[in-house]
């Protein structure tokens, strides 16, 4: 079972692609292009595509800009909140050595509730996107 949830979405761009989306309500090609980590246009393109195709995210236009496409996660897509939520706590924990500069989480907070915080709030985020 996790070989095949890996085969899906267990690379490191699709992680990242869902980890913006969550946290930080990225929605469009652009927006992802400019993260931090410099994925090509070409892998991001391919990565959006795959997550769509196994309906991680859905994509859509906007109402207000017809040629812009934005992305969206799904039910599914939201779903992956602990997921995210463990790895950043894991790295946080045992990545910071390799790595000082990471942005610190505070680790004392009950996880249950932040994801369930995460999960409402970009639900709640995509609505207004729904038409």
């Amino acid at each position: 079972m996790i070989a095949s949830a890996l085969d899906l979405i267990g690379d490191k761009w699709s992680l990242l692609i869902i980890r913006d989306m969550l946290l930080f309500k990225k929605k469009t090609f652009k927006e992802f292009v400019a993260s931090e980590e410099n994925m090509a246009t070409n892998l991001l393109s391919s990565r959006l595509k795959m997550l769509e195709s196994i309906n991680v995210i859905s994509k859509r236009k906007l109402t207000q800009n017809k040629k812009e496409n934005i992305y969206l996660l799904t039910e599914r897509g939201v779903a992956l909140a602990p997921i995210i939520l463990e790895l950043v706590l894991w790295s946080d924990k045992y990545v910071r050595d390799f790595n000082p500069q990471m942005n610190p989480h505070k680790t004392n907070m009950d996880k249950t509730m932040i994801i369930e915080n995460t999960q409402a709030t970009y639900v709640q985020f995509a609505d207004q996107f729904m038409a």
